[in-house]
């Protein structure tokens, strides 16, 4: 079984010392995933076991735990490997397009001025007057955008100043077509670390309430009696339902009650809040620069269509002229993709981001509901209290560990016997 990542992930930020309560919580796992992959990961990389009085194991792991694992599997290092490579391959990806954009320009207008060219030998006066009206007509735009003076102005310094991208100009054609990513990926984890953040700082027993700010899809069965949608916490968490004598439930996790480190309070949001989609990363400068090639690039394919419709000139000429001729078709489809696409993702962004404003809403609505309770709540939360709990195995507590011989440490144990009783007769 090889190791899981998350639970490598939450080993480290976890200082090497855990429980499998605190992999749950950092690592958004249910407990019995974590309990199953945190054995795994000790048993390959030589991990050892700390039992408590209280029968709870704390698992030590090796600072160095990812080097004998790497040593270990082949598949970790072909996943390492890969990963690298496919940085490289996807940046390289990204600055495709970029570079397809200046090229099908380059092609375009250099094509363009070919014919021109050609056609004011065969006839000076006409083929003069259209070149220069044709010259005069379309590539002010793009001198316009290269020019010194396009960024000169108080407002467009200023923004400038505000303004700051870590994207390079052919990232930034690639963000403008495609975006950047889902800013939500990882919204589920978010979400059970979240939950499990609430369930920690409340020593292991909450109601509902507390909860249902960091779930969706409830519709209207939060404000009924039977809390349903509690079931996949229960599971995932490994809690227990508990009933109060006025019939509410309430409800305790066992296993998040135990950890190897003092537990903190640790801050979260009120609620589960989703990012909106951006659509690029790019300032707006990089994005009027996208917009303003794409449209030079795809006027110049419908103009170069013109002058290639008969085909006559393009054999006549031939070289560079007769291959744009030979790609037209692939030039006007990415003449019209580059725009008609970020076009189609603006409108499926605004809306997106509506429903996540929606959903926002909702979640932050129901936090409410904790921030103002009424007495009925307050005693439901009162009675969970009851089943609150912090255990925190340290040293003191540990009647075994897998670090030492189990006879070193009966002798460490009956040294430690004598000692106390020798006090105590001192005394």
């Amino acid at each position: 079984m090889t190791p899981n990542p998350a639970i490598m992930q939450a080993v480290e930020k976890l200082n090497y010392r855990v429980t499998v309560g605190d992999v749950a919580t950092q690592a958004g796992l249910n407990i019995e995933m974590a309990n199953q992959g945190l054995l795994a990961l000790a048993t390959d990389a030589g991990g050892h076991l700390q039992v408590a009085d209280t029968g709870d194991i704390v698992y030590l792991l090796p600072r160095n735990f990812r080097d004998i694992l790497r040593n270990k599997y082949l598949k970790l290092q072909l996943q390492e490997w890969w990963k690298k490579v496919w940085k490289v391959l996807f940046y390289l990806i990204r600055i495709s397009f970029g570079i397809v954009l200046i090229l099908s320009i380059a092609l375009i207008y250099i094509s363009i001025f070919l014919i021109i060219t050609y056609s004011s030998d065969r006839d000076n006066d006409r083929g003069g007057n259209f070149g220069g009206g044709l010259r005069f007509f379309f590539f002010p735009d793009l001198f316009w955008f290269f020019s010194p003076n396009y960024n000169t102005g108080y407002e467009r310094r200023s923004r400038r100043k505000q303004e700051k991208s870590d994207l390079n100009f052919l990232e930034a054609v690639f963000s403008f077509l495609f975006g950047d990513g889902n800013p939500n990926a990882n919204l589920e984890k978010r979400r059970w670390k979240d939950i499990a953040a609430v369930i920690r700082n409340n020593n292991g027993a909450v109601v509902a309430e507390q909860i249902i700010p960091y779930l969706d899809n409830l519709g209207e069965t939060y404000q009924q009696q039977y809390e349903d949608y509690m079931l996949p916490v229960l599971t995932k968490f490994n809690g227990k339902p508990a009933v109060s004598p006025e019939g509410e439930i309430v409800y305790y996790f066992p296993e998040l009650q135990v950890t190897a480190t003092e537990n903190n309070p640790q801050l979260i949001p009120a609620f589960l809040r989703e990012f909106s989609w951006r659509f690029s990363k790019g300032t707006s400068s990089q994005v009027m620069l996208s917009t303003g090639l794409g449209a030079a690039n795809l006027i110049g394919a419908l103009m170069l269509g013109g002058f290639l419709r008969d085909g006559t000139i393009a054999r006549e000429i031939g070289g560079l002229v007769a291959f744009a001729e030979g790609i037209h078709t692939l030039l006007l489809a990415y003449g019209v993709g580059f725009l008609v696409i970020p076009l189609i993702r603006y409108f499926w962004i605004q809306w997106r981001n509506q429903k996540i404003s929606d959903r926002n809403r909702q979640r932050q609505a129901r936090a409410k509901l904790i921030e103002s309770a009424d007495e009925k709540l307050q005693q439901k939360i009162d009675y969970a209290h009851k089943f609150a709990a912090n255990t925190v195995i340290d040293k003191e507590n540990l009647v075994y560990s897998t670090e030492t011989d189990l006879i070193e440490q009966e002798v460490e144990g009956s040294a430690e016997i004598d000692a106390e009783w020798q006090k105590r007769l001192e005394e």
